[in-house]
């Protein structure tokens, strides 16, 4: 097992096997070109083909090398805000179709891991995790709004005692479990979305970055060693948009966040960890996530940096946000740690949209990409059929961009996070 080309990670590590794909070479021609192989891009290329469309995928690096590849493997219902935040932002009935869609994201998810036979260790539920105990009080809250407004019983809030049990740590107040939300292997996910369009018809090519681009009635998208002439294109690149696009890049934020997994615990120390094998976060504005491997390790998420350098010791980096909340690990050893950069927005919320005639765009997925970027591959490849009602509700979130735009979005956003990081502490 595991893949050549990935940033060295347990996932890259335990993946399954996956041909390399030819770069790009010469010129091509395709009804729609889609820039980007991660969850998005996959997706799109997945439910284009399906469709019957003609569709070439590029990738500057491996299929699924970005976050789709090195993430915390949740796939969470709902958006990104919750849901009571979304109703007096954006009113009740774009609320309630945000929830739906969320709904069907997750249901996406779990379909296409289902139909194609994705090995990706698929498993059902997650925990949220109150430090405070005005934390504990709104997942309560959250919890009762759900089933009573939109009818969602497979949540409900578990009280501080049995949080304990579920999560192995003396640190929470409380919290709430989803059944409904899913986590997953996510390398074997992006990797089994590639395989499945791949028989679907869709032209895929790895190494094969984009240079840029020229508009008109037909793009023609360039790579150093070749070009697609394409009806329509999608940006399907998120957090490693860099300046390929002026027009949206101001409406993302890329920032880093980094992952280790220890040793293979012994089953007694796994059972007391997480005894039902769910996948976990907390409540901390920079959140920490967690979960078991296939194979017993802790995979544990936490810390961000905002720089174009990742931490020197990553391992070291994110162990201590590990050790509030389990302690008794402290002898364990640590066998990978490892970063991805992923793109926020300014109200973590996606942004979606159009440009012109031919550009279709989804990214600024704020650590909710799986099931989002997922569903939205689905939504563009129906939208560029003319069906694009999905896209559409999606498109019509407010996604302001960041203050002084890609210049001065860092020094604003830093300061804001040293903020809540110090209500965090406090």
């Amino acid at each position: 097992m595991g893949v050549a080309g990935h940033v060295a990670s347990y996932y890259a590590a335990s993946a399954n096997a996956a041909p390399a794909l030819a770069p790009l070479h010469g010129e091509t021609r395709a009804e729609v070109c889609v820039i980007g192989g991660g969850y998005t891009g996959l997706s799109t290329a997945l439910h284009l083909a399906g469709r019957g469309s003609d569709v070439v995928l590029l990738e500057a690096e491996r299929i699924g090398w970005g976050a789709s590849g090195r993430n915390g493997g949740q796939a969470s219902t709902g958006q990104r805000r919750p849901q009571r935040e979304l109703e007096r932002r954006l009113g009740e009935g774009h609320a309630r179709l945000l929830w739906e869609l969320g709904l069907e994201a997750v249901a996406l998810v779990r379909e296409l891991v289902e139909r194609h036979r994705i090995d990706c260790d698929l498993k059902p539920g997650i925990l949220y995790a109150g430090w405070k105990q005005r934390d504990d009080d709104y997942l309560r809250e959250e919890a009762a709004h759900l089933g009573e407004r939109y009818g969602y019983t497979q949540c409900r809030h578990v009280p501080a005692e049995e949080m304990r049990t579920l999560s192995g740590s003396t640190a929470f107040r409380g919290g709430l479990l989803d059944e409904g939300a899913l986590h997953l292997h996510p390398l074997n996910y992006a990797l089994g979305l590639a395989e499945a369009a791949r028989r679907a018809g869709a032209r895929m090519h790895e190494q094969s970055r984009v240079t840029g681009y020229e508009e008109g009635p037909r793009i023609r998208v360039r790579t150093a060693q070749g070009s697609v002439l394409a009806d329509q294109l999608v940006l399907a690149c998120n957090g490693y948009l860099g300046k390929l696009e002026p027009r949206i890049a101001g409406r993302i934020m890329p920032i880093n966040n980094f992952m280790l997994a220890t040793e293979p615990l012994d089953a007694a120390t796994a059972r007391s960890i997480n005894p039902r094998d769910l996948a976990m976060q907390d409540s901390r504005f920079v959140i920490n996530y967690w979960k078991l491997s296939a194979d017993r390790r802790l995979l544990f998420g936490g810390g961000e940096n905002y720089s174009a350098r990742f931490p020197a010791d990553i391992r070291s980096f994110v162990r201590p946000h590990m050790l509030a909340i389990y302690p008794a690990l402290a002898g364990t050893r640590i066998d990978y740690g490892w970063g991805g950069t992923l793109a926020i927005t300014l109200r973590r919320m996606p942004a979606f949209g159009k440009l012109g005639r031919n550009i279709h765009y989804a990214l600024g997925y704020s650590g909710h990409g799986i099931p989002t970027a997922t569903l939205a591959g689905k939504l563009l490849a129906a939208a560029i059929a003319g069906h694009g009602e999905g896209f559409d509700v999606m498109a019509r979130i407010p996604t302001p961009a960041f203050p002084g735009g890609t210049l001065l979005r860092y020094p604003g956003m830093v300061l804001g996070l040293l903020y809540y990081a110090l209500r965090d502490r406090l």
